[in-house]
Order: C-alpha cells, then sequence, then structure tokens
C-alpha cells in the first residue's frame, strides 16, 4: 500500500498554470519567486500571461513546468506534508525527472531551474532546425517498432524515444529516417503513425552534444541524496546515490524514457496510488493505460491540494 508521485514532461504546459496555487499558498508564490530569481527573468510572467509561443518553447516550458510541480509540493509542505513520511518512490517524465529529484531534496529549486534553462537550450542547439523529427506509433509492439527503425536508420539515426506505454511509443531521430519508419511502421499495422510538432529529436543520439553539456553542469552543482528514491527514467528502477542518479540524467538525454517499465515497476512493488504532482493530468491518463489497479489522482490547482492533503494524512 504504498504511494509514489509522479511529475508531468514537456507537453503538460498551459498559459496560467500554477497561478491559482500562487494565489492560495504564499509557499507556492515563493517557489515561482526563486525560478526568476535563478534564472534572472520573470519567467513567472510567461507562465501566467503567455504567450503560449513563448513559454512552449523549450528553453521555457522546462523550468516553468518544475516551477509548477514545485509549487505544488511547497503547497503541501505549507500544510504540514512530509514527502519522506507519505511516499515510498518519486519519478518524473523527462525533464519531469528534475522536478522530481527537487521535490525529493537532491537539487534546489533554484538549481533545478538553472540546470533546466541550460537543458532546454542544449537539446535545441544541439541539431540544426528541421534536421531532426520525433513521431508517435500507436498500437505496434515494441520489437516490429525497434526494427522499423533499425531499418529506417540506414547509417542514420533512428530510435525509440519514449515507451509511453497502452501501445504507443515515440520514435526520435533524422528527419528522413523517422518518416521512413514511420512508413514502416504503418506497413507493419500500427494504427497510427504521427509525426509530432517538435522542435529537435529528443531522447536521441542527436542529442549528444546536449548530453555532454548538461554532464558539464550537472558536476558542478550541489547534489543532496534524495529523502526516497527516485526511479530512474534511464533504467526505470530506483536510485539514492546523487553521483548515479546524475550520470543517468546524463544518459536520459540521448536514451529511452521507460516510462511504461516505470509504472510496471511500481505495481511490482507495492504502489497503489500515484499521485501527478504539477501540470495536468498526462502521466495519470497514461498510468491507468499500463496498470488499472494503480489509482491516480492530479496535485496542480488549490483543491486538488486539500484532496490529497485529506487522502494522505
Amino acid at each position: 500500500m504504498a504511494t509514489a508521485f509522479t511529475f508531468p514532461g514537456q507537453g503538460s504546459q498551459s498559459v496560467g498554470m500554477g497561478k491559482d496555487l500562487a494565489d492560495a499558498f504564499p509557499a507556492a508564490r515563493a517557489v515561482f519567486e526563486e525560478v526568476d530569481d535563478a534564472l534572472g527573468e520573470k519567467l513567472s510572467d510567461i507562465i501566467w500571461n503567455g504567450p503560449e509561443e513563448t513559454l512552449t518553447l523549450t528553453a521555457n516550458a522546462q523550468p516553468a513546468l518544475m516551477a509548477v510541480s514545485m509549487a505544488a509540493m511547497r503547497a503541501l509542505e505549507s500544510q504540514g506534508f512530509s514527502l519522506k513520511d507519505k511516499v515510498a518512490y518519486v519519478a518524473g517524465h523527462s525533464l519531469g525527472e528534475y522536478s522530481a529529484l527537487a521535490a525529493a531534496g537532491m537539487f534546489s529549486v533554484g538549481d533545478a531551474a538553472r540546470l533546466l534553462r541550460i537543458r532546454g537550450n542544449a537539446m535545441q542547439a544541439a541539431v540544426p532546425a528541421g534536421a531532426g523529427a520525433m513521431a508517435a506509433i500507436i498500437g505496434l509492439d515494441e520489437a516490429d517498432v525497434e526494427a522499423a527503425c533499425k531499418e529506417a536508420a540506414a547509417g542514420s539515426v533512428c530510435q525509440i524515444a519514449n515507451d509511453n506505454g497502452g501501445g504507443q511509443l515515440v520514435i526520435s531521430g533524422a528527419k528522413s529516417a523517422v518518416e521512413e519508419a514511420a512508413r514502416l511502421c504503418t506497413e507493419k499495422g500500427a494504427k497510427r503513425a504521427l509525426m509530432l510538432s517538435v522542435s529537435a529529436p529528443f531522447h536521441s543520439e542527436m542529442m549528444a552534444p546536449a548530453a555532454d553539456t548538461m554532464r558539464e553542469a550537472l558536476s558542478s552543482v550541489a547534489k543532496h541524496r534524495p529523502a526516497v528514491p527516485v526511479v530512474a527514467n534511464f533504467v526505470a528502477a530506483p536510485l539514492t546515490a546523487p553521483d548515479e542518479i546524475a550520470a543517468r540524467l546524463v544518459d536520459q538525454v540521448t536514451g529511452r524514457v521507460r516510462w511504461r517499465e516505470t509504472v510496471e515497476w511500481f505495481g511490482a512493488h507495492g504502489v497503489t496510488t500515484l499521485y501527478e504532482i504539477g501540470a495536468g493530468k498526462v502521466l495519470s491518463g497514461l498510468a491507468r493505460r499500463i496498470n488499472r489497479d494503480i489509482a491516480t489522482a492530479a496535485v496542480g490547482t488549490p483543491s486538488d491540494v486539500e484532496a490529497a492533503l485529506a487522502a494522505l494524512s
């Protein structure tokens, strides 16, 4: 009967997110101020007022989503909640892993914001615009998608970037290779193969320059042992040693987000409830498709905070 907290990744952002938390809880407002100070700009203004295209930029969306997740965490904590006492594990989807680690105390909020700004810029700069692509493959098993990627790569890059569960795999790499792999997946019987509107081929080997940047950035930031284990994207297994976690964060830039395996690991290790902390309900939806025996709840508004406090008391 364990509980895990999960933290959303890119795509969950929306203009206005977290504003009601900041208005209701001084501790939540302080998070946005801390992030603004860390970045030397009013990211909070972009989060709450847009425009949407500016918020969606990778370098903004990544620290913005972390800020909202941490605002929800601080709101809970300001009412007496203790992560260490109530939660067995944390995990986050891609950038959400940084949110999870900030929640567990491995990084300060300011350092997490700076790391995610560096990560967003580095991922954007790693590949020339238009050279890479990503596609969602629906309703085809992993082995067939792997085979299509291998055939389509033909000396370039094409690989599975996200295993989101529920029959959804995301592939990433060189644009022509991803387009060819998507075509092959359709031939192999995929229900859908959708090219995604993304600015770079995330979680592929083409992100190697960004991985190098993150290795350097992570080596120079203060790291503390997290209050609870993080089930890391790259290995879908719990980690507690700060240096090992940092190494897996580097691997994650070019490697697969193993979200299906993460949720399956939770189910196999006694987790009965997943809380999604921050913006949106994407992870809750994925979890329901992966394991219907795990209950889900989102914590992104003041009323969600009150409901979670009542359930976790």
